[in-house]
């Protein structure tokens, strides 16, 4: 297996979780800013991987694989965190929805690819908005205080439950989409 620039990044990305996480628990100041920091630079790299990887012809089955599996793993990693800095309903609801959600689909596309329509559940835009607006309260609820005023883990909070609006309407999409293939299984 040739390691490529872009499934380096994705690999860098994992081995970010958990250095994320032990920044997350120190006991300083800066330390929640430093969080979102770290968790940001690895969203970038979650675009940027799958740009260089089309962009400079190096996809590989390998990156096609490990791609959403770091990201389902620096997500989850960031909202466990979140609803055990702040065990309310107020966070956990959404981090439910969200990672409930990311296990469904996953499996779904395993089970799509199975049949040969992987196709049929191919990453929508309303999943790519979904995972801006995701990535973007993460970072926010990361920071964990207010920033010259402004209410950023509020903001953040807004965002999270819109995120998971996002979350259950591109879902609908996803098993929209497949629910041909549900009616004609012989299973």
């Amino acid at each position: 297996m040739q390691l490529t620039l872009p499934t380096t990044l994705t690999l860098l990305r994992i081995a970010a979780i958990p250095v994320f996480m032990l920044v997350f628990f120190l006991p300083f100041s800066w330390s929640g800013i430093a969080c979102a920091i770290i968790f940001a630079i690895a969203a970038i790299t979650d675009w940027l991987d799958g740009y260089l990887a089309r962009k400079l012809g190096q996809t590989t089955p390998f990156g096609a694989f490990l791609d959403p599996v770091a990201d389902k793993l620096m997500v989850g990693a960031a909202l466990v965190l979140l609803v055990q800095a702040d065990p309310s309903p107020l966070i956990a609801i959404p981090a439910i929805i969200i990672i409930g959600r990311e296990i469904a689909i996953s499996a779904l596309r395993e089970w799509m690819a199975e049949l040969g329509q992987r196709a049929n559940v191919a990453v929508s835009f309303i999943a790519k908005v979904k995972t801006t607006v995701q990535m973007v309260s993460l970072v926010l609820l990361l920071v964990r205080v207010d920033v010259a005023g402004f209410p950023v883990y509020q903001v953040g909070i807004l965002l999270l439950y819109i995120a998971a609006g996002l979350t259950l309407w591109s879902m609908i999409l996803y098993l929209r989409a497949a629910w041909p293939s549900f009616s004609t299984d012989s299973d």
